[in-house]
């Protein structure tokens, strides 16, 4: 666990450097379109280092969300299909990179949509669910992007605050609890970030 170790001082050191809040957005931004890892250690890293900026951090966490649920969603109205029913050469190259993302559950997705709608975007949003499945699946079916607009921003920004308002209000004995337990939460980490995988298809 030495590298996770090694990683987690790494990202706390973004707190004091004017690059932080930029590594934040660029990291929360793909998130939501494209890559597989969440944004929530970053911020929580940045917050223990710097607990004034806690709210300032969860806003640039959920505005950055939503941007980048608007580029996920674009990514499938736009460039998802090579035709009505066959996958374009970017959207297999999807289905390769994102983990647990298969032909399969995109489809099963679309019948999420039409029993759940909204609540399956907020689901998404504030949970450890894989985002990017729902908002490039929003766009490629052509589910109301002020919907998703919508279920973004309250579940984003429900789940960063919330995320920001615990380390700002418990810093420093979560930041004690982090350094005691370290191992162990990044395994917990990594079983939680397959876990949203798994989730989705229990639920489908």
């Amino acid at each position: 666990m030495n590298i996770f170790r090694k990683l987690y001082d790494w990202v706390l050191s973004w707190a004091n450097s004017p690059y932080g809040a930029i590594a934040l957005f660029i990291l929360s931004f793909a998130e939501a379109s494209f890559f597989p890892i969440p944004p929530d250690p970053l911020l929580i890293a940045l917050i223990l280092g710097m607990q004034s900026k806690a709210f300032r951090y969860a806003g640039i966490c959920t505005i950055s969300s939503v941007l980048g649920a608007v580029a996920g969603y674009l990514i499938g109205h736009y460039i998802w299909w090579s035709s009505p029913s066959e996958f374009s050469s970017l959207a297999n190259f999807f289905f390769d990179i994102i983990p647990g993302f298969t032909h399969e559950l995109f489809y099963n997705v679309q019948g999420m949509y039409e029993k759940w709608d909204f609540w399956v975007i907020f689901t998404a949003g504030f949970t450890p669910i894989p985002f990017k499945v729902f908002t490039i699946s929003a766009g490629a079916f052509n589910i109301s992007v002020i919907m998703l607009l919508v279920a973004s921003l309250i579940s984003r920004g429900a789940r960063f605050f919330l995320v920001a308002w615990l380390i700002w209000k418990y810093g420093e004995s979560i930041k004690a609890f982090i350094d005691k337990y370290f191992n162990l939460l990044a395994i917990g980490f990594t079983v939680l970030l397959v876990g949203g995988f798994v989730l989705i298809k229990y639920l489908v």
